[in-house]
């Protein structure tokens, strides 16, 4: 009797699903090495100073919150629409694997452009130490301007853009499927739009408190411009450079 009861015991067990488990394995890791391979390219626009100014300057106009939330969701929407343009169009244009393909020289590219950069703002840092007077004039905007702000900045800084290029190559070339490839990209937007948002968040909480901190914050960075722009971009550049040879 013992015996026909672990006979019949493991047909009434159901197989485990080995495939679907080792496929999610999979598929979680490759969402982690592409977020991974994500964080240089959103941190070079995260901390160049060209981002975090901009946004502080949006915190000494007269409506100081409602401009700095509108050029925050301006500059996210604009990054995350690149980033997803390219995500989109690099994934038509030959599937996974030739983008795939393209990507190590991509990020090579990239990387020889932003070392290049970054050299030759330090070689020009004190022709130019302030920020452009159209940035300055930003304290005067309202919310309308801030948002189409800071759509237009995502466009018009070269930096920018191909960053955001460039990460939607990565992304479409490691094939995560369209709801992980989305968290991808919005992954991406939240690091590189993070140095906007704490400021901005922060001043939602703390109000002009913060405004002798940010003003002098502000005063630094413009002080210290170009270099600090040469050594984000050329710390970046080597990171991304590395590793776009390293998958050679």
């Amino acid at each position: 009797m013992k015996e026909a009861i672990f006979t019949e015991l493991p047909d009434l067990i159901p197989p485990l699903p080995k495939s679907d488990f080792l496929s999610e394995v999979a598929v979680a890791s490759n969402l982690a090495g592409t977020l991974a391979e994500l964080i240089p390219l959103s941190l070079a626009i995260a901390l160049s100073p060209l981002s975090i100014i901009p946004g502080i300057l949006m915190l000494h106009t007269p409506r100081p919150r409602p401009t700095g939330l509108s050029f925050l969701v301006g500059w996210a929407i604009g990054i995350a629409a690149i980033t997803a343009v390219f995500v989109a169009t690099s994934g038509q244009a030959g599937g996974p694997d030739k983008t795939s393909a393209l990507v190590p020289f991509v990020r090579i590219g990239v990387g020889v452009a932003l070392i290049g950069l970054g050299f030759y703002r330090w070689l020009t840092r004190h022709h130019s130490p302030h920020s452009p007077k159209w940035l300055r004039s930003m304290t005067s905007a309202g919310p309308a301007r801030a948002f189409l702000t800071g759509i237009v900045l995502t466009l018009a800084n070269v930096k920018v853009f191909f960053m955001c290029a460039a990460a939607g190559l990565v992304i479409a070339a490691a094939a995560l499927g369209t709801t992980l490839s989305w968290t991808a990209v919005a992954a991406y937007t939240a690091i590189a739009v993070s140095s906007v948002a704490i400021p901005v968040l922060a001043y939602l909480v703390a109000g002009e408190r913060l405004d002798g901190p940010l003003n002098r914050l502000n005063i630094w960075m413009e002080d210290n411009l170009g270099t600090l722009i040469a050594c984000v971009l050329t710390v970046i550049g080597a990171v991304v450079l590395h590793k776009g040879i390293h998958t050679l």
